[in-house]
């Protein structure tokens, strides 16, 4: 019987051929996550400098040169310093009313929209308007009634509803833009 016992393979070779392919997984994905980091994310595109053609940041009229440099610089980081440059509200006119997710409910808002781009982001709000209105409908039938009559669900409708309104900017524009979403009105039944 002891010579029916056979020996066991170590498994060194499939051992080192894992571990390789758990360095190489680790190099790919520290890779992408350094490129997404500094070249993607949810910030706006570098405008200034790099294409005139995109909107500009407007600064205020008592900004000095180095605070708007500096705050350019954030800018294209996503933090735009609201005491360097100047925001527009753009109104949006109708209202939305739209049901709610499970369709027992509906609710009614009015937007206005902010930016601190110059009027091109105005204009472009105002050029693809059926597709803004669109996207914030289909934003909007998402939404769980329970949870849109609380404060937190409002601040989380709103920072989806800038998303999806910016989407639409940068598909038809390349550039979004839009700061953020204010109420003018909300009601939900």
């Amino acid at each position: 019987m002891a010579d029916d016992v056979t020996p066991k393979p170590k498994g060194g070779k499939l051992k080192k051929i894992l571990l390789f392919g758990v360095v190489i997984l680790v190099v790919v994905a520290a890779t992408a996550a350094t490129t997404f980091y500094f070249f993607g994310g949810t910030q706006q595109p570098a405008a200034a400098e790099d294409d005139p053609a995109l909107p500009q940041l407007r600064p205020r009229e008592d900004a000095t040169d180095e605070q708007i440099t500096a705050a350019t610089r954030a800018a294209r980081r996503g933090r735009v310093d609201p005491r360097v440059f100047q925001a527009t509200y753009i109104p949006v006119t109708d209202n939305f009313t739209s049901n709610l997710k499970g369709g027992g409910a509906f609710v009614q808002i009015g937007l206005a929209l902010s930016t601190y781009y110059d009027d091109q982001v105005v204009a472009n709000v105002e050029t693809h308007q059926m597709a803004i209105r669109s996207a914030v409908l289909m934003t909007l039938a998402e939404q769980d009634p329970v949870l849109i009559t609380t404060t937190q669900g409002k601040e989380q409708l709103k920072q989806q509803l800038t998303v999806a309104i910016n989407r639409v900017l940068e598909q038809r524009e390349g550039f979004g833009g839009i700061d953020s979403v204010y109420f003018t009105s909300l009601v939900t039944q």
